[in-house]
């Protein structure tokens, strides 16, 4: 009976304190703070960090661990709703919501998987406290950043996604979750505008910069023809842990970043530990989105989102890069974008970014390969992809991509699809030295000897297209040879009872029939559209070895030949020296092999 009463009295008094936490203005959620006590492989993100009704509230939670059903907010009454939300990933996976107008007061936002809560998040509306910042580099953050990334390139994967620079992509607060999170307005007129290796720097940094975390970078060397590029000492940069970064001093150092990293930065060799990146597992569970691939001549691409294979529908591996006219484009991971080689002078393959730990109170040191080998907080560092022959990479990758096989005729279409997507690309290349020399009539760009062709300055960065041809051919290649493959790897495909020899033929009579059914378009000299079939592309294959020269029309950058009706509208010729200098070049692009620096 005592205790019975006990039991009543301790209730009374609970409910009386719960009546004046609610009467004091504490918020209902906070009192019942358990669920958010939950440890978790899940995580929740609100975007601004201080919320307000002038803006919506963008809610993210992330998990390393599995998909997140649903996610429910919680008002200061106690009232709750089922948020309408977007899937990504995984991994990692994430659940991206925007509740619409959310008045000032306390809220809750819980994650839940099977029934259960598995995490929790409060924050306030019109509150003028500061948020705390991101503690550190760990697991968490990492997820977060690569479910960043994946929505702010995200859309139908057969959306030809393409910007003039990257910029507009965060600018655009649907796309962008970090737009405008530090309050102060801080994106508007924000110039960014990286090139190839700049971009997996600025969009870390810019991370980095809104979530209040250090940044790491070092100065590199390019290699030689024998010998990888090699860095020096990293330069950790802390302001943006101090909360007293703003626009101003975050474009001093971008500019900064951009004008120390390039290319060699990204091709380190794969035990060296003073770079910026590692090599990490060839598995889809280590590819998050914001891993790079280094190719071995200097390209880099930025994984963007993976898109499962289904029954009816193949897998697909989308990433972005960035052209030396700052141009951005998504494309498909085939043998055509993503190159792989094993030499000498590089360590090409995916890597992730080398994290930072701190030491003391306002110190950071980056991580060793040893560390990254044996801790958790972090995706391990590998040699696996070290170890593979070019033929191996590429058929592991085809594996990641579909686990399951394609028949040879969806492997075909899938194929077709990259390299007309990679032609489309292609044509605004070309279209862009177009508009340059509508300003520039009477201009000449100048030529680059060797293998600067490949790596320089000013307008010839800018317009040619040597390396951007080079990985064209490389992809018409693929398509040319994919029946080939069909002999030399017939596991990775679904033959249903055929022979691969069967499958072989059925596919080269498809093949000839499909080339004549797409094409695409350029524009010539008069402004005119010309369309090209497939067929003709493939058949003006050696005229690409030497149309990257921007200096030439784009009649001839498309193979046109003297005497035709599509040549006829071309005004403009590479001077003799430098269609000299093409012809010596020639055999690179003829054997698809660049040269060493």
């Amino acid at each position: 009976m005592r205790n019975n009463s006990f039991y009543l009295r301790s209730s009374c008094v609970y409910l009386v304190l719960i009546s004046l936490l609610i009467w004091n203005g504490v918020p209902l959620v906070l009192a019942q703070d358990y669920s958010c006590e939950i440890p978790s492989k899940t995580h929740i993100w609100i975007s601004p960090l201080n919320p307000t009704t002038e803006e919506p509230v963008k809610i993210m939670a992330v998990s390393t661990y599995d998909e997140i059903a649903e996610l429910i907010l919680t008002d200061d009454q106690g009232r709750r709703v089922v948020l309408q939300s977007r899937h990504r990933g995984g991994p990692p996976w994430s659940l991206i919501s925007t509740p619409k107008e959310l008045d000032e007061g306390h809220y809750q936002v819980t994650a839940n998987r099977n029934g259960e809560s598995i995490a929790c998040h409060q924050f306030t509306i019109g509150s003028a406290v500061t948020q705390p910042a991101s503690e550190k580099w760990n697991l968490a953050t990492e997820a977060f950043y690569a479910a960043w990334i994946e929505e702010l390139f995200g859309a139908p994967h057969e959306e030809n996604l393409s910007f003039n620079s990257l910029e507009p992509v965060l600018r655009n607060q649907e796309r962008n979750f970090l737009h405008n999170y530090l309050g102060n307005n801080e994106d508007k007129d924000l110039p960014l505008t990286p090139d190839c290796a700049d971009l997996p720097y600025t969009l870390r940094a810019y991370f980095a910069w809104k979530m209040r975390l250090p940044f790491a970078y070092r100065a590199c060397g390019r290699g030689s023809s024998k010998a990888p590029p090699q860095c020096e000492k990293a330069t950790i940069m802390a302001e943006f842990t101090r909360n007293t970064s703003t626009q101003g001093s975050f474009k001093k150092f971008s500019r900064l970043l951009a004008d120390v990293v390039h290319s060699g930065s990204l091709r380190t060799d794969f035990e060296d530990e003073s770079t910026d990146w590692y090599p990490i597992a060839f598995k889809r569970e280590t590819l998050w989105p914001g891993t790079i691939y280094a190719d071995p001549y200097g390209h880099v691409l930025v994984l963007v989102e993976w898109i499962p294979q289904t029954k009816d529908q193949p897998g697909t591996l989308l990433v972005v890069d960035a052209q030396p006219d700052n141009s951005i484009a998504r494309k498909r991971v085939w043998e055509g974008t993503l190159l792989y080689d094993q030499i000498e002078n590089a360590g090409p393959g995916f890597k992730s970014f080398r994290p930072l730990i701190r030491t003391t109170a306002e110190k950071w040191r980056t991580l060793t390969n040893e560390e990254l080998t044996v801790q958790s907080e972090f995706l391990p560092f590998s040699l696996e992809q070290s170890q593979l022959s070019r033929d191996n990479f590429y058929a592991e990758l085809t594996k990641l991509i579909n686990p399951h096989g394609l028949n040879p005729t969806q492997a075909y279409e899938t194929t077709l699809d990259a390299l007309v997507e990679q032609l489309e690309t292609r044509v605004n290349s070309v279209e862009n030295g177009e508009a340059y020399f509508r300003k520039n009539p009477r201009g000449i760009i100048p030529m680059p000897d060797r293998t600067a062709i490949f790596q320089t300055v000013g307008p010839w960065e800018d317009y040619s297209t040597p390396s951007r041809d080079m990985r064209l051919l490389i992809a018409i290649n693929v398509l040319q040879s994919l029946t080939d493959k069909i002999i030399r790897y017939p596991e990775l495909f679904v033959l249903s009872g055929k022979s691969p020899e069967q499958a072989k033929i059925e596919i080269e009579r498809h093949h000839n029939k499909r080339i004549h059914e797409r094409s695409v378009f350029y524009t010539r000299s008069d402004g005119s559209r010309w369309e090209l079939s497939l067929a003709e592309i493939l058949a003006r294959k050696p005229a690409y070895e030497i149309a990257y020269n921007p200096n030439d029309c784009a009649e001839i950058r498309w193979g046109a030949q003297p005497d035709t009706e599509e040549y006829s509208t071309c005004r403009r010729r590479a001077p003799a020296q430098q269609q000299t200098k093409m012809e010596q070049y020639r055999t690179w692009f003829r054997e698809t092999q660049r040269p060493a620096y």
